[in-house]
């Protein structure tokens, strides 16, 4: 893969992901208020979860077969836009 088409997979993933957050987080605080992050703990269980799950299921060992690009898209870029831990810094900060 060239490297300029790794940056553009990554950068559109974590723009995915990042709107992923923002989208449960808001729905997380609409419902149960924002007294205590409760979004950005889901999402940073959830995220970390599907990271592990898939970095598990396409090593090489793995059951299921994935591109370097595959994994480039959605493990650095989905997952990592969506579980960024500056925005729980800042919510443990303003805690």
């Amino acid at each position: 893969m060239q490297t300029w088409l790794a940056y553009v997979w990554v950068a559109t993933g974590g723009a995915l992901g990042s709107v992923g957050r923002y989208w449960l987080s808001g729905i997380v605080a609409s419902r149960v208020g924002e007294t205590f992050p409760w979004g950005t703990v889901l999402v940073n269980v959830t995220g970390s979860f599907l990271i592990g799950l898939l970095a598990a299921l396409t090593e090489p060992e793995g059951r299921l077969l994935a591109s370097p690009g595959f994994r480039l898209f959605f493990m650095t870029g989905v997952c990592g836009g969506y579980t960024t831990v500056s925005s729980f810094s800042l919510q443990t900060l303003n805690l």
